[in-house]
């Protein structure tokens, strides 16, 4: 065990990439993200879990079929399983998601920890590094972010 704190914003620095959310740290099975987002995402749903937008940078808009609810820095707001949703960033903003580890951020179902086809070795919260095997299925859409990359 460390007695080092996760800084968010030491994390945000190591990466550009947009709507590909980092893992920072994990819980049980749950894992926290953090992402840098801009643009409209599309529109997706998660069968089997609910999820946790966190805004910690920006403005972060969630559209849904019969509404929408705005964040700002500081606000979070939880989408229950099953309920189709879009996020837009009109400018870039910085979320943490916090959902069960092997969460697609598409929504799409798949079989291991990476829907990538590739393994990933990394280092968690604690220190302690970690590999996750991944299976070969393939991105059926051009956002899908590769699985569990830790930062």
């Amino acid at each position: 065990m460390t007695f080092d704190a996760i800084n968010f914003n030491e994390k945000l620095a190591k990466f550009n990439d947009h709507w590909s959310p980092r893992v920072i740290a994990e819980m049980n099975d749950y894992q926290f993200k953090l992402a840098k987002v801009e643009g409209a995402f599309i529109w997706h749903q998660h069968d089997d879990t609910d999820e946790v937008f966190i805004v910690i940078n920006g403005t972060l808009n969630i559209e849904f079929r019969d509404g929408k609810v705005t964040l700002n820095a500081g606000e979070m707001y939880v989408v229950p399983k099953g309920v189709e949703h879009k996020p837009i960033a009109n400018n870039e903003c910085h979320i943490m998601l916090v959902e069960p580890r092997g969460v697609i951020n598409t929504g799409e179902s798949h079989t291991g920890e990476n829907n990538t086809g590739e393994s990933h070795t990394g280092e968690n919260n604690t220190g302690e590094s970690h590999t996750r095997e991944s299976d070969t299925g393939q991105s059926r859409n051009k956002l899908t972010a590769k699985n569990d990359v830790w930062i």
